[in-house]
């Protein structure tokens, strides 16, 4: 056997390792309540800030590579594509089945090769259900992604944005004078 294909053989082997163990990771956080879970996160290497929390039935597609800062809430079912990045600032809310990717493909290549960058979302920012974020975006400070949203491009500071292709819609002009906490034990 040469050593190109022993190489080959090793790769394929901690590759499979590496899926084995994001696999347990999205089976076993969800069984923590959510006080607890973040503990748990952090032996993977997330890191979940001070009264924050990522509820139940998410999805990891890495381990570690995840920031969240404090009082910010990733509801139920989100897609959290960390495989090359994901930081998330404080008091921001990512409401449920909204999806985060930070790889894909480059469609240009005729190798079709992966392409990514990790996504920024910055404070007290909002993105409501059904959103999509690709990869390499930045959200701004106090920025709304509106229900069903798909952001391919940086979004400005205190803008609202919504459609497929996002684009801006209007300025968020409301001061901000909330904290996001819904760290229930059970919540969905």
């Amino acid at each position: 056997m040469s050593t190109k294909t022993t190489r080959r053989g090793i790769k394929s082997l901690l590759l499979q390792a590496k899926f084995f163990l994001v696999e347990f990771l999205n089976i076993t956080y969800q069984l923590w309540p959510n006080p607890l879970r973040k503990y748990y996160l952090r032996c993977f290497g997330i890191k979940v800030g001070k009264k924050s929390c990522i509820h139940r039935k998410c999805k990891f597609f890495h381990v570690g590579k995840i920031t969240v800062g404090e009082r910010s809430v990733i509801n139920f079912g989100c897609y959290l594509d960390n495989r090359r990045g994901i930081y998330i600032g404080s008091n921001v809310g990512i409401a449920h089945n909204s999806k985060i990717y930070t790889l894909g493909h480059n469609i240009e290549s005729p190798h079709f090769e992966t392409k990514g960058a990790q996504v920024t979302i910055c404070d007290n920012v909002f993105i409501f259900a059904n959103a999509m974020i690709m990869p390499g975006v930045t959200i701004g400070e106090g920025a709304i992604i509106l229900p069903g949203s798909v952001v391919t491009k940086d979004v400005p500071s205190r803008k609202i944005v919504g459609g497929n292709p996002a684009r801006v819609i209007r300025d968020r002009t409301a001061e901000i004078d909330y904290n996001q906490s819904y760290n229930y034990w059970f919540a969905l």
